[in-house]
């Protein structure tokens, strides 16, 4: 059984020296988690450009929110007028008239504009295991399948998809009203666990699968993934890829850059999550555990 795998230096468990309660799990998808440390020589084609892709400062979570996000996330307004309501004395925060900028409240507080209450909205994070042709975005063409067919009795509030996934792939996906949490996972600083299970329609070479863990270049961008193996009990055109990454066409390009097809693409983990006792098709809430899982990761 042959077997690569590499260490990223920049993953959450090495930036942090720890692992979560949710690492360590064994995986019918990589024969081995251990890791060894990637190798510098050899590595697949053309010079790394310069680039800056820093993006905007990681969010922070908090219990306590400015009041004016409360006000604009309620829908009353922009953010930018509510400092002008805020300052006008035309709200309140549990029965006293608040009219500093900065003012920070509770969720459990009791916010009231000219008289009358502000109800925040509830953050949803649902867990979905997408099928293969289903696009994840909203579309009213009867047409084409999407995926808030399967999750529209879900919530009342209007979710939206972490992430991209193309429509010819399938697996985990979280959707979520949680805009603070969809720029954290998507951060450019932040390289989310992801792991795929990958269908080729050609066997791969023993070489190339160490190019996986190696490194190499696709369009003058360096990929390279975690852990890379051959599946246990299955042929040589099926591959478990873990990565650290806040993309998720990482894996579609290398495999392209090696000319390889993809059957099918799996994403089998997702952040930290696995789809047990999660079919094709169907979703599930995060547990309160699991979003505070996310938060602190």
């Amino acid at each position: 059984m042959s077997k690569n795998s590499g260490e990223n230096p920049k993953s959450r468990d090495n930036r942090k020296g720890g692992k979560s309660k949710y690492d360590g799990k064994p995986s019918k998808y990589l024969t081995n988690s251990t890791g060894k440390k990637k190798v510098a020589d050899g590595v697949a084609g053309l010079p790394k450009k310069n680039r800056n892709n820093q993006g905007q400062p990681m969010p922070k979570f908090d219990d306590k929110i400015r009041l004016n996000k409360y006000l604009s996330n309620a829908g009353i307004c922009s953010r930018r007028e509510a400092d002008t309501l805020i300052e006008s004395g035309t709200v309140s925060v549990n029965g006293t008239v608040i009219i500093e900028l900065g003012y920070k409240v509770n969720r459990t507080d009791t916010v009231k504009y000219d008289g009358a209450s502000i109800k925040q909205d509830v953050k949803r994070y649902v867990l979905v295991n997408k099928p293969k042709d289903f696009g994840i975005r909203y579309t009213d063409d009867p047409a084409k399948k999407s995926v808030y067919n399967l999750i529209q009795k879900a919530s009342r509030e209007l979710l939206e998809p972490i992430g991209k996934m193309d429509r010819s792939a399938c697996g985990l996906i979280i959707y979520t009203n949680d805009g603070d949490m969809e720029k954290k996972l998507m951060h450019p600083k932040f390289k989310v666990s992801q792991l795929f299970h990958v269908v080729l329609k050609t066997i791969m070479s023993e070489e190339d699968l160490e190019k996986l863990t190696k490194g190499l270049y696709v369009d003058d961008m360096m990929f390279s993934a975690q852990e890379a193996s051959f599946i246990n009990g299955k042929g040589h055109n099926e591959i478990g890829v873990k990565i650290f990454s806040n993309k998720s066409n990482k894996v579609k390009l290398m495999m392209g850059k090696m000319g390889y097809e993809i059957v099918k693409l799996d994403r089998v983990e997702f952040a930290g999550f696995d789809k047990k006792d999660l079919p094709r098709g169907q979703y599930r809430h995060l547990t309160e555990k699991e979003v505070s899982f996310l938060k602190m990761s």
